[in-house]
């Protein structure tokens, strides 16, 4: 079994053997910090940290001079300021980060129309279709790698498979800046000696239980009876583990597939009593979740407002809507609605809240006015203009009135829809 791994685009080496391998997993890497040393060539080098080291900020993206100290995302920011005293942190640009990845999308639907993203810096390509015309999947791995590149000064990562599940620990593998080929009758070599966290649903839980089994690599989990794996994970779970573990991921690559759900939650620095200051933030979020939904192509009819005291207990409200919607000014108005119904607004502590849309669809053209000089124009028409705007501009170019009084710094918030892809977020 040959496992071949290609260093930088450029790197003329003899390609690995393909055949079979028709899933490619591209992955940026660090690439919010990436993109903020491309544009501040002072940065090239040193430990970056998208976020804020203050409060109760997280980490969105480091750079791999600041993992080196240990510092991940999602991580508190005084904990990755305490590993890492010499970083520079940098606040968040969640514009660019959505223009660049729509750029390097760009990049991979060039090459085939099945393309299916998982977060603004990450993607699966089926590429059967595209050897005739563009060559080996390794080849195009590398051609892609090489676009990026040139196109972006960005570097990703990709991993080529026979499946999604092994594409995707590939990439892994290779991180930073390589290519690596999984050959089809060598999946299992290349499985089994790894860790068990590098299955897809392996948490900190799940490899507690594992352990105390005596079940330390993934090879362990594939010769283990998988009546005892049901009997301590749960059927379901069991059988998951048991089927990656053998190298079984049938799951084709599903173009233009929506996301489950699509918003943001902010938690504030400290905790919020005031009923205003929680509408001023429901709009912050509704305008983000119409932004996002928007850059997608797709409207919601479900909103759902999340709102976590600060004894971390957590309440959630949805209300489902006659029609689809992605305007901001729908959103708002049900969450503020929901919100007042959860009883929260007369002197509650709030650690945290967040705006999230799901029964997604593709969004048609929105019909409700909105009268500019007696010209009736769409208030969708109207906050598309707001998103070019704040695409050239940035965050905050254009915003309601009432978001211009307060502090529209967002590092010393966790943004959801725009942090880095991490194994197992949820909402």
């Amino acid at each position: 079994m040959t496992v071949a791994a290609s260093p930088g685009p450029g790197a003329a080496q003899p390609l690995p053997d393909d055949t079979g391998c028709d899933i490619l997993h591209v992955d940026m890497d660090a690439f919010y910090a990436s993109v903020e040393v491309r544009d501040r060539p002072e940065l090239m080098g040193k430990p970056v940290i998208v976020g804020s080291p203050n409060g109760r900020g997280v980490v969105l993206s480091a750079s791999y001079e600041a993992r080196e100290f240990g510092v991940r995302s999602a991580m508190p920011g005084a904990v990755a300021r305490r590993r890492c005293p010499q970083a520079i942190f940098v606040p968040p640009r969640r514009g660019v980060y959505s223009a660049v990845s729509k750029q390097v999308m760009a990049v991979f639907r060039s090459v085939t129309p099945l393309v299916e993203p998982l977060a603004l810096d990450e993607a699966f390509l089926d590429v059967s279709g595209a050897r005739r015309r563009l060559g080996s999947p390794a080849w195009i791995g590398r051609a892609i790698r090489r676009q990026v590149e040139a196109e972006q000064g960005l570097t990703c990562s990709v991993g080529v498979a026979s499946s999604k599940f092994i594409a995707k620990i590939a990439s892994v593998q290779a991180k930073p800046d390589g290519l690596l080929v999984v050959p089809a009758d060598g999946v299992l070599d290349f499985l089994h000696p790894l860790p068990v966290a590098a299955l897809w649903g392996v948490g900190q839980r799940t490899g507690e239980t594992l352990a105390r089994l005596g079940l330390h690599t993934v090879g362990d989990i594939a010769r283990a009876p998988l009546a005892t794996l049901q009997q301590h994970l749960g059927h379901a779970a069991g059988a998951h583990l048991a089927a990656l573990a053998a190298g079984r991921d049938s799951r084709a690559v599903t173009p233009h597939a929506p996301d489950k759900s699509i918003g943001a939650e902010e938690t504030f620095g400290t905790d919020v009593t005031d009923p205003e200051v929680v509408r001023r933030e429901l709009l912050r979020l509704s305008e983000r979740t119409a932004r996002a939904l928007r850059d997608g192509g797709w409207a919601g009819r479900t909103v759902t407002v999340k709102l976590r005291l600060a004894n971390f207990h957590t309440i959630t409200r949805s209300r489902t809507l006659p029609d689809p919607v992605d305007l901001s000014r729908t959103i708002y108005e049900t969450a503020c609605a929901l919100y007042e119904a959860s009883g929260l607004d007369r002197a509650a502590r709030l650690r945290l809240v967040g705006v999230r849309m799901t029964g997604l669809s593709a969004a048609d053209e929105a019909t409700t006015q909105l009268a500019f000089d007696d010209k009736p124009t769409s208030w969708r028409e109207a906050e598309r203009v707001m998103d070019q705007i704040t695409q050239r501009f940035g965050v905050g170019a254009v915003r309601p009135a009432v978001l211009v009084e307060g502090d529209d710094s967002e590092g010393g918030h966790r943004p959801s829809e725009y942090r880095e892809s991490e194994p197992g977020d949820g909402w």
